[in-house]
């Protein structure tokens, strides 16, 4: 009877193709700083129209180096320092091998990818400061992170929340204005309301706790039930730290569950002074959403939420059905399983490739990466400075620059430069700024969480707005 379905490879044809993958994905890697972003072609939606049809993988490995390696989003490139990108590491390569024989589904029994999942979870965990106790699994990134941390929240104020739901309670949280989008979405998404999320005015760049003790006050006094407060470890605009120290005071005296949003800024724990001591206090948080694939240069996606508390965690998510029914020996075993901290009951590995990163390169040169990073953002800002036309939208804090390329001009004019010189950088693969707006102007920003960045970069690409302004 002739064979159906997906067939056995022919494995001899199939390893020459993987050995020329490998080659070709090692070329962009290696040649990173040849291979900006450039737009697509025109014609990219119908390069990718799914044919449907067995082509083998010659032809597949063909369409890939053609049509995907040259598309790619940019953010490899050393003079990327757009949005908050991560720039991936070459340990990635390795770890995607590993994992695509593996092929591991994380959410549960008794195989070695949990615990290595264990073990990451563990180092993050002490490098925070967070106790033994505490609890984490890895996620998307910070806006699933931030998700889990908050039903776990809601769950200490409303014991029954997950039988009865919130039902006409008011709950009301806290963040500092300029909180990122994805605190907003969560309050949204669990069904706490957008209107239900405070935000707290700043003091010198950090939220205000005074201000934030009074707002607690007046929401009691409505009916209100107040339950979370989230501080910033790097605003995603300006890269501003909360004093975390005061702020989980203040969450302690108020009776506010603590989250820090650590996106990137969390990794500031593994930096040099002075731009350690910008986390300080973190490890008091009650739950902190952090990414690996920021500012720690792994591949996307991967992010983790951290709980100090097991049980709350596991209480926000814990469900066995029986056909999750666990076992004291066999793969059935394994305890705990994942699928009881989070969203997820099918999970990819992503464990492997920050453990791999680890092992490759040692943590201490993530600390050097991440502590460079800040310098070349504070060289930048000197650079800025010293171009007559041009100035900064605020102080370096950490690795987030904020600039206008023509401070001569009107707001609106600058806005309209600043705009086109990221638009045009961009299309001419000299570097990549985003923009964001401060002091009601549009500016360029570069948030540098690139470990291929150099200073010759930094130099070469504010030369290159210099250029611009004056076009």
């Amino acid at each position: 009877m002739a064979e159906k379905g997906i067939k056995t490879q022919d494995w001899a044809a199939f390893r020459a193709e993987a050995q020329r993958m490998l080659e070709a994905a090692l070329d962009q890697m290696q040649q990173a700083a040849d291979r900006p972003w450039q737009p697509v072609p025109d014609d990219i939606g119908a390069r990718y129209a799914v044919t449907a049809e067995a082509l083998g993988p010659q032809a597949a490995v063909d369409r890939i180096i053609r049509d995907v390696l040259p598309y790619h989003g940019g953010n490899t490139h050393p003079r990327f320092w757009g949005w908050v990108q991560g720039s991936g590491l070459a340990s990635d390569l390795i770890s995607s091998l590993a994992a695509a024989a593996v092929n591991a589904n994380m959410g549960g029994r008794d195989h070695g990818a949990n615990y290595m999942e264990r073990a990451v979870v563990d180092w993050t965990r002490a490098r925070m400061g967070m106790p033994e106790s505490a609890s984490g699994i890895l996620v998307t990134g910070t806006s699933q992170a931030t998700v889990i941390a908050f039903q776990a929240a809601r769950l200490r104020v409303l014991k029954d929340l997950r039988k009865q739901g919130q039902g006409a309670v008011r709950l009301t949280a806290y963040a500092g204005e300029g909180v990122h989008n994805a605190t907003l979405k969560a309050v949204e998404l669990l069904g706490i309301g957008s209107d239900n999320l405070r935000m707290v005015p700043l003091a010198d760049g950090k939220l205000d706790c005074a201000a934030l003790a009074e707002m607690v006050a007046s929401d009691k006094a409505e009916g209100a039930v107040p339950f979370l407060v989230v501080g910033n470890a790097g605003t995603v605009d300006l890269g501003l730290f909360d004093d975390l120290n005061a702020l989980a005071d203040a969450a302690a005296a108020l009776g506010l569950w603590l989250h820090v949003d650590g996106a990137f800024g969390a990794w500031t724990r593994i930096a040099a002074e002075p731009y350690r001591s910008l986390s300080d206090g973190i490890g008091r948080a009650d739950s902190i959403a952090l990414d690996f694939h920021k500012w720690m240069y792994v591949g996307y996606d991967c992010g983790m939420a951290l709980l100090r508390n097991e049980e709350e965690h596991r209480a926000a998510f814990a469900a066995r059905p029986a056909y999750l029914e666990g076992a004291e020996r066999g793969l059935a075993g394994g305890e705990p399983w994942f699928c009881d901290y989070g969203i997820d009951l099918s999970r990819g590995n992503r464990a492997l490739k920050v453990w791999t990163a680890l092992e490759t390169y040692g943590e201490a040169a993530f600390a050097q990466a991440i502590t460079g990073n800040c310098e070349l953002a504070a060289l930048m800002a000197a650079e800025v400075e010293a171009q007559p036309l041009m100035a900064l939208g605020a102080p370096v804090v950490s690795n987030v620059c904020v600039f206008t390329a023509r401070r001569d001009l009107a707001p609106e004019a600058q806005s309209e430069v600043n705009a086109r010189i990221a638009q045009t950088l961009q299309e001419s693969g000299e570097a990549v700024f985003s923009t964001t707006r401060a002091g009601g102007r549009v500016m360029l920003r570069a948030a540098i969480t690139n470990h291929r960045s150099r200073e010759a970069d930094v130099r070469a690409a504010i030369a290159a707005v210099a250029r611009e302004a004056s076009a």
